[in-house]
Formats: C-alpha cells, sequence, structure tokens
C-alpha cells in the first residue's frame, strides 16, 4: 500500500535466507528513437538486513543495474553475460519489522544516465544477488530542447549531444511574414535547455509584431474631401462642393 493507502503492483524479492542468490528481471525492448543518451528512474524499497533474524550474512542491501543494446525487438535470448553493468544501486532508506507493521513504505528513487546507445533499442535488466526488495516503478526517458519561438525565429524539437560539455548549434526558421535581419541560433544544452540566443528576424515591410508573431499593420485613410468637409463645418462654412 503506498501513503495514501491505495495498493500498488510491484515485483519482489526476498530470498534472504538462502546463499548465491542470482535472480534477473528484465525488460521489454526499448525503442530509443533519436535519443543517445537515456536515463533511468528507478522508485523501490529495500528492507533492512538487520532487521530480519537469522540471514547469517546472505541478506545483501544492494541490487545491479544492467543494459544490453539490440536491433532486434524480439528473439533474443536472456544471456546475462551478454549484458553491460551500468551500476550497483544501493538505498537511502531501508524499512524494518515495524515500519512493515505500521505499512510506511519507505520510497527510494535513484537515476542512472545511459549512452551513448548506438542500436535500435535496448533492453534493461535487474539483478538481485540477495536483497529484501520490492521493485515498485521504473521510468525511462531522454532529455530534448522543446520546440520554442525566440526573436522571431522558431527551433525544431533538439536532442543534446552524449558529451554533456558540448552544445548543439541550431538555426532558427523566421516566423511567417518575418525576414532574417541576422542569423537567428540557439544553443541545446545536455539538459535540456536553450541557452546563447544569437540573431533575429523581423517582421516584413506592412507588418507589425505582435505576441511572438507579424500582423499586418491597420491603416485608417481619410479622404481628403471628407477631411476638408470636417475642417469647413467647423468653421461654420457649408461645403459648397462635391
Amino acid at each position: 500500500m503506498d501513503e495514501y493507502n491505495r495498493p500498488i503492483h510491484t515485483y519482489q524479492v526476498c530470498n534472504v535466507m538462502e546463499p548465491n542468490q542470482n535472480n534477473w528481471l528484465r525488460t521489454n525492448w526499448i525503442s530509443r528513437d533519436a535519443a543517445q543518451k537515456i536515463y533511468v528512474e528507478m522508485k523501490f524499497t529495500l528492507r533492512d538486513c538487520n532487521s530480519i533474524p537469522w540471514v547469517l550474512g546472505t541478506c545483501k542491501e544492494t541490487f545491479n543495474l544492467y543494459y544490453l543494446e539490440s536491433d532486434e525487438s524480439h528473439g533474443i535470448k536472456f544471456k546475462p553475460n551478454q549484458y553491460s553493468k551500468i551500476d550497483t544501486i544501493a538505498a537511502d532508506e531501508s524499512f524494518t519489522q515495524m515500519d512493515l507493521g505500521d505499512r510506511i513504505l519507505k520510497l527510494n528513487t535513484e537515476v542512472r544516465e545511459v549512452g551513448p546507445i548506438n542500436r535500435k533499442g535496448f533492453f534493461l535488466a535487474f539483478q538481485d544477488i540477495g536483497a529484501c526488495i520490492a521493485l515498485v516503478s521504473v521510468r525511462v526517458y531522454h532529455k530534448k530542447c522543446p520546440f520554442t519561438v525566440r526573436n522571431l525565429a522558431m527551433f525544431p524539437d533538439t536532442i543534446p549531444r552524449v558529451d554533456s560539455s558540448s552544445l548543439v548549434e541550431v538555426r532558427g526558421s523566421c516566423v511567417k511574414s518575418a525576414e532574417e535581419r541576422d542569423t537567428p541560433k540557439l544553443y541545446c544544452g545536455a539538459d535540456g535547455d536553450w541557452l546563447v540566443p544569437l540573431g533575429r528576424c523581423i517582421c516584413s515591410v506592412g507588418y507589425e509584431e505582435v505576441d511572438g508573431s507579424c500582423h499586418g499593420k491597420t491603416i485608417v485613410l481619410i479622404k481628403f474631401q471628407d477631411k476638408c468637409s470636417a475642417m469647413l463645418n467647423h468653421m461654420g462654412y457649408s461645403p459648397a462642393f462635391n
């Protein structure tokens, strides 16, 4: 049950009394799309080994995260030795028997980076070596600089480079009824933020900028005849011309 007393579904294992555990859980194939670096967010609970009697050193308080790149989404036999280790995952908070009795959920959240990914997709795998653990959720995502309009120029969705120290230069295209004054550019950072705006577009002749786009100017024309008639009426004369 979660903190709101709602049931949640988990993958769990707790073979802490038996030595030499080697239990695996593998995801389905995950397409990387255009991303080269992906992020794995894991939420899990883990039991404090000291709160379990008679474990005799067989209990662990970590699990391992692995991945395998693949162009094929089906028909891949599970062979643990083909997987590359990402990291050993430990809990910031572990629960005890007392927490279990009080139905207190001590949820840990850990995020790991994976990349560069070069194949069409990948599998994730979780290895248990003797912990009492419940895997509550796994979220896989990548970062991007989203479509934006700056200085009357449009910039498309852009995937950052794997190298977090380098930026992606993106040239913008002017919005409708605008033209370049200086080449509009933005730089896409590793965290999905647009940086260092350069250049700009301006509205074409006969258009004006309103809320980031160009709109035709409203021009009010007064006929010379009407203007003169108004002036004469104001002076007390009646115009004699048509």
